[in-house]
């Protein structure tokens, strides 16, 4: 049997690794790093390496809205966007609009308040365009609801509309 190293001293042979090469982005404030593949599309990175499962799949190219995300403030198609063209940039998903102290987001309580939820597969992306839409437009009208990308096929579209304009008029949380 070989003799017992010594703990308290490490191999010799142990030489450490430079920093690995990658895409520094921040996603819902913490800052990440992404060292696979560059044209791996951001709706991948966030579901299958960060796990935030919110932002949903919709078709490859992001037709329904469900793959919506906030990048750099604005709303795009997670599934759209490869990391390649993230470096520097800010994603928010729909995990990130909530605040630190678990306190919903207006939008997100103007949608319990309306219950504007329905199966709940598209809602991330109708929050997610909400919050661009009112940063935009904080009085949207009609029209301005009507160029919303998101489909809805559980029939959630009048509630949706509801909860915006609820958040427009200021009354999120208010019976």
């Amino acid at each position: 049997m070989a003799p017992a190293q010594d703990l308290a001293t490490p191999a010799s042979t142990i030489v450490p690794e430079k920093a690995r090469d990658g895409i520094d982005l921040e996603v819902n404030g913490e800052h990440f790093r992404h060292t696979g593949d560059p044209q791996m599309p951001l709706l991948w990175y966030l579901r299958d390496v960060l796990r935030l499962t919110g932002t949903k799949y919709a078709g490859m190219h992001g037709e329904t809205g469900a793959d919506l995300v906030l990048l750099d403030g604005k709303m795009v198609s997670a599934v759209t966007q490869p990391m390649a063209k993230l470096a520097g940039k800010s994603v928010v998903t729909v995990e990130g609009l909530a605040a630190n102290d678990g306190s919903l987001h207006p939008v997100q309580q103007a949608f319990v308040d309306e219950d504007a939820i329905g199966c709940g597969y598209c809602t991330p992306g109708w929050l997610i365009a909400a919050v661009d839409l009112l940063r935009r437009k904080p009085k949207p009208g009609d029209d301005d609801l009507d160029q919303l990308p998101n489909l809805c096929r559980c029939g959630c579209q009048t509630r949706v509309r509801s909860a915006i304009k609820r958040v427009a008029a200021g009354k999120a949380g208010q019976a």
